[in-house]
């Protein structure tokens, strides 16, 4: 007959509540061959979007600088910016030899995946928080990321 394990429920609770401090999507704990694995879903972070009218053509004069070629350290602050939501490595694809998820130029689907950050040997794919088209991407694929770093604008 197969032994039956006693799970402690105060252990499951404690790997949770570690869960929502460290903002972890999952933790997996293990005593001999006791494996504990706990799992939660994290909803995606949504980037808000300013819109502004198009201008007619008898609105347009000529202006200072270029909107349609701004500078790469003014693409950080595109309104279509998608950042890092957490600390970690960045993949663009799936595997190493496998195509990337997304390039520029592409156009996605709102709660398609655009890119994978590791942390702490987790996989977090992050989705396109909006339908639009990939107008720029800031990182290359295994880069080390910082919250708040912008990785991809999709507009």
């Amino acid at each position: 007959m197969a032994q039956q394990v006693k799970i402690d429920p105060d252990a499951v609770r404690a790997l949770a509540e570690l869960l929502r401090e460290t903002d972890l999507t999952e933790i997996e704990y293990q005593i001999d061959s006791l494996r504990i694995k706990v799992l939660r879903s994290v909803p995606q972070a949504v980037v808000p979007v300013s819109v502004q009218p198009t201008p007619s053509a008898a609105d347009q004069t000529p202006q200072k600088e270029s909107i349609a070629t701004p500078a790469s350290d003014n693409l950080e602050n595109h309104p279509g910016v998608i950042e890092a939501q957490m600390v970690g490595t960045v993949y663009l694809s799936p595997g190493p030899e496998a195509a990337p998820f997304v390039s520029v130029g592409d156009t996605v689907s709102q709660g398609q995946t655009l890119f994978i950050i590791e942390a702490m040997k987790v996989m977090n794919m992050i989705k396109a928080p909006r339908s639009g088209v990939v107008k720029h991407i800031f990182v290359k694929d295994a880069q080390p990321v910082e919250y708040g770093d912008p990785i991809i604008i999709v507009n």
